[in-house]
């Protein structure tokens, strides 16, 4: 498993195109909740998705993540919740794993409270 501090940088790289693709989703689903992705959409998504679960290698949210079905191909609102819980799962790495040492004076990944 690698680093905190090169998973941390890894989802700060992520962590905006996570977001991004999420919201176009959200729009996608209050427009057409039902609609089908294609299986360009849903490659990209997993694509994302494989990267993001990297990081979360041995966290226990990663457990509850899966990536979407290219055969049974998935609705707008499927990729929501997905993409949704995604997202809550790199928060919570970030939380936990991202802080302030006052004996470094300084945020950053692994550092711990003092």
């Amino acid at each position: 498993m690698t680093s905190v501090k090169a998973r941390g940088a890894r989802h700060d790289e992520l962590m905006p195109l996570l977001e991004a693709m999420f919201r176009e989703f959200q729009d996608a689903a209050k427009k057409k909740p039902d609609g089908a992705l294609n299986k360009k959409k849903v490659q990209i998504v997993n694509r994302l998705l494989e990267s993001v679960f990297e990081i979360l290698d041995g966290e226990v949210s990663r457990s509850y993540l899966d990536l979407l079905d290219e055969d049974d191909l998935p609705q707008n609102s499927d990729v929501v919740l997905m993409l949704g819980q995604a997202v809550a799962a790199m928060k919570a790495f970030h939380k936990k794993n991202y802080g302030f040492s006052s004996a470094r004076g300084a945020y950053g990944w692994g550092l711990r409270a003092d």
